[in-house]
């Protein structure tokens, strides 16, 4: 019987198909009504979908398959499975601060912490 379930990737074209064709919607006023529905729905199954993915990386990561191997075996990058090994996600949002890289000293020197500049320049952002 496991002939007959799609692949992953067939799986993962077909909500890409959906998605495409909620877009192509062309009453503006139902494509607008089903947006909203799908946007109530995606968060709670992204975060299903996340805790599928981190159990299988700690699966694997409990049979002591490299961050290497799983990252090519999954198709994200190994600091990904890092990320999604500790619990991380977003893009640092809610990764606790490590007390790492360096701090900007003031330019006035007064110590201050106010990085503004004195020449009357424009701060780089």
């Amino acid at each position: 019987m496991a002939e007959d379930q799609p692949t992953g990737e067939e799986e993962v074209r077909r909500v890409f198909d959906a998605l495409d064709a909620l877009e192509a919607m062309h009453d503006p006023k139902a494509r607008a009504a089903a947006i909203s529905a799908f946007l109530r729905e995606q968060q709670p199954r992204l975060r299903r979908l996340s805790e599928l993915r981190r159990d299988y990386v700690l699966e694997q990561r409990a049979r002591k398959v490299t961050r290497k191997q799983i990252a090519e075996d999954i198709g994200v990058s190994p600091s990904t499975v890092q990320d999604i090994e500790q619990g991380y996600s977003g893009s640092g949002r809610n990764r606790p601060p490590t007390g790492k890289g360096r701090r900007r000293k003031s330019d006035s020197g007064d110590g201050n912490g106010d990085d503004a500049p004195t020449d009357g320049g424009v701060s780089p952002v």
